[in-house]
């Protein structure tokens, strides 16, 4: 069986000290937009995949073949490595194990579980809970030997911080580490000084997550690197934009009974973004 192609050059970047710069993707239209646009990475949010796949907040109500689904449509309409939310992994040891060999068969390069209890709730929001550490150590463990594959990614994320503080959250991501994660993120610290405290403490690829209204601060790439990240996701800025040039659009539609002169730029070449042309040549190949 051929290893994951996308996760080995995920990891070759990483290896390289290139910094991993990732935009939010939760849909066929967005992760066109940004696989053209030469970002090392792309990251399917589970906020974004809920809302625009249900309508719904991203609180646990999404189940993992909503999900998995959700991964092998990006996957297969795009070019770039795909690090993709996994929750909590759907439940217990059995279901990491059935999420990670699904989520690597569908082409994802790095797998992002979580330590809430289920159902999650979306991080930086009130109410979150976690699992012990040891439960959340086994299944690591098990997300590693589940992998077909050595390049696919292990993202363990902690929620400690808001309910248990960050001494707590270290602390567990120092013991995600030594269950084998590629990767830790230890989810929404509420100041610059805690970031660069977790870039101090922590040893292994270290992602932030750059999320929009939310507890951490923004911070650019250049300070990230400094204070020891290795990547950044920005899983809210598509969906947040996107929703609001569609709000203003609708406004003037409705007030001015027409879409001309529409003041929010339009995508102008949706035909190529979506392949037509590939479409035009095989009815052109095939016509009778």
């Amino acid at each position: 069986m051929a290893g994951n192609d996308k996760a080995r050059r995920l990891r070759e970047q990483l290896a390289k000290g290139e910094f991993i710069l990732a935009p939010g993707i939760y849909d066929g239209i967005s992760a066109r937009v940004a696989d053209g646009m030469d970002f090392p990475a792309l990251y399917m949010t589970g906020y974004g995949a809920t809302a625009s796949m249900l309508g719904l907040p991203d609180a646990g109500l999404a189940t993992y073949s909503d999900m998995v689904g959700r991964a092998e449509m990006i996957c297969s309409v795009t070019k770039t490595p795909l690090i993709a939310d996994a929750d909590t992994g759907y439940g217990g040891l059995l279901n990491v194990r059935r999420t990670v060999r699904g989520y690597e068969a569908a082409g994802v390069a790095a797998i992002q579980i979580e330590d809430q209890e289920m159902p999650k709730k979306c991080g930086h929001t009130p109410g979150r809970r976690v699992v012990p550490a040891e439960d959340m150590v086994l299944k690591i463990k098990v997300a590693v030997e589940a992998r077909r594959h050595e390049e696919t990614m292990i993202v363990a994320r902690t929620d400690a911080r808001t309910g248990h503080g960050l001494d707590e959250a270290l602390r567990r991501a120092r013991l995600y580490e030594d269950a084998g994660a590629d990767v830790i993120f230890v989810e929404s610290p509420e100041s610059e000084a805690e970031l660069e405290r977790i870039g101090r403490e922590v040893s292994k690829p270290l992602l932030a997550n750059m999320v929009e209204f939310g507890k951490t601060p923004r911070v650019e790439v250049d300070r990230l690197k400094a204070w020891g990240f290795d990547m950044a996701i920005y899983p809210g800025l598509g969906f947040s934009v996107a929703a609001e040039a569609m709000r203003l659009s609708w406004v003037h539609l409705k007030d001015k009974g027409t879409s001309n002169g529409v003041a929010v730029p339009q995508y102008s070449s949706m035909h190529e973004l979506m392949g037509f042309a590939e479409v035009w040549d095989f009815e052109k190949r095939w016509a009778t």
